[in-house]
């Protein structure tokens, strides 16, 4: 093993257990390795960090940032609960089905899982208690309404991914529909079992009156999604594109339709958006430098070899890379893990044949899953501060909702179809 392979595998992991940062780590590391084990100059260093960032497609990560937070200071997910409780009917455990579409529907608005957790959690937590739901159900519930946001688009993780493996975003989009809504489903079903076991009835009669109220209500709270979904796949708007038009819708909507923002309140979400897109985009250039500098040590390139003189099966490949994905996830921020392992994988998944688009929504759901995982699963912190529910109550409820999750992940690692079938019906050929 070289030296730079050394550096590589080994400044990593004792910088990351001196609680360094990780934006620090990857760019110490790239920088450690390239001066002392190549020739290249130093100044590459700053252009491989600033090329990273020269994606159009990165444009999108603050505008559904900016979005995100205009929806989540107003009303919008409050009409977003009521419409859905309003819609489900007098079903066994209405109030946790409604709590699982609601994060969907939110999901696809904010394309931001923290921002899931903490905006339905404070919403519902009052209301899963008052049906008499144990706080550990709930909390479970909650905190695991990040993974199903993670996967419906719009999704920050999937533009990463598809900037750092050139897949087309509005094809990524499209994939990671379907697996959404099985996650969804299965959570559904495991609010049914949950609520059988806890004798929970908390269903009421539907009212046609009801539900036109609240659809009227929620009408406008819907239409950022319906602007970026219907923008994207009616071939009208870039995701970029789609990102500033629903900014601008949200925006509206707030400020004149709701009147619930003045300027000061745009102001601070304007402040919000920039401190949390600084943060995205120091881990891109970061990751940027390291991918770089494992590209021209051949590592990539030589962990390919490696696999294909091993032999293995797609099956048995796609089982090794999610046990490994689940652990890091469990560790490393979803965004930093798609830059650092991406570069890594996706010319050994090609070359086994598995389609990178279908690789992506699995790595993306094995990084959502690690948001609920300890030790630092940003999920449980996330939930822990908005509910104020003690994080052993949140770890207790979340074991279901992992065995459940893990489920889907398996279903949709090995059914490539549930990925690539919406793609194909809606794009022709790739679009970038």
């Amino acid at each position: 093993m070289t030296g730079a392979a050394v550096s590589l595998a080994v400044l990593p992991v004792v910088m990351l257990a001196g609680g360094l940062p990780i934006f620090v780590v990857l760019l110490g590391t790239a920088a450690v390795t390239l001066v002392l084990f190549s020739d290249i100059p130093a100044a590459a260093l700053h252009q491989a960090m600033f090329g990273s960032l020269e994606s159009f497609a990165l444009l999108a990560i603050p505008f559904f940032i900016f979005a995100g937070e205009l929806m989540a200071r107003g009303s919008v997910a409050r009409r977003l609960v009521d419409l859905v409780d309003e819609g489900t009917g007098p079903v066994r455990g209405k109030i946790g089905l409604t709590t699982v579409a609601t994060t969907t529907l939110f999901g696809a608005i904010s394309g931001s899982a923290p921002a899931t957790v903490a905006t339905v959690g404070r919403l519902m937590l009052p209301t899963l208690r008052a049906a008499r739901y144990p706080d550990r159900v709930s909390a479970g519930l909650l905190a695991s309404a990040g993974t199903i946001g993670v996967l419906i688009p719009p999704s920050i993780p999937l533009i990463v991914y598809g900037v750092a493996a050139n897949e087309s975003v509005p094809r990524l989009f499209a994939a990671g529909i379907l697996p959404g809504l099985l996650i969804g489903g299965l959570m559904s079903a495991l609010v049914l079992l949950q609520t059988r076991r806890y004798g929970i009835r908390d269903g009421r009669p539907f009212h046609w009156d009801a539900f036109a109220i609240a659809l009227r209500r929620a009408l406008f709270a819907l239409m950022p999604a319906a602007i970026i979904l219907g923008g994207i796949y009616g071939g009208v708007f870039s995701p970029t594109e789609a990102a500033g038009m629903a900014c601008m819708a949200a925006a509206f909507i707030a400020c004149f339709v709701y009147r619930e923002l003045g300027w000061r309140d745009l102001l601070a979400c304007a402040e919000r958006t920039a401190f949390l897109t600084a943060q995205v985009m120091i881990i891109v250039a970061a990751a940027g430098v390291f991918s770089w500098v494992l590209t021209i040590n051949q590592v990539p390139q030589n962990i390919a070899n490696w696999i294909a003189a091993a032999g293995l099966s797609p099956i048995l490949l796609l089982l090794l890379v999610n046990v490994a994905l689940l652990l890091l996830g469990a560790i490393l921020d979803p965004i930093a893990a798609i830059l650092v392992v991406t570069p890594l994988l996706a010319p050994v998944m090609a070359a086994a044949g598995v389609d990178l688009v279908h690789f992506g929504i699995v790595m993306t759901l094995n990084l959502a899953i690690g948001l609920l995982t300890p030790p630092f699963g940003l999920s449980l912190f996330v939930a822990q501060g908005a509910l104020g529910l003690p994080l052993g109550t949140i770890l207790r409820g979340a074991i279901p909702v992992l065995g459940v999750q893990v489920l889907g992940l398996a279903i949709v690692t090995y059914i490539p179809a549930l990925s690539t079938t919406l793609p194909a019906m809606l794009f022709d050929q790739p679009i970038n």
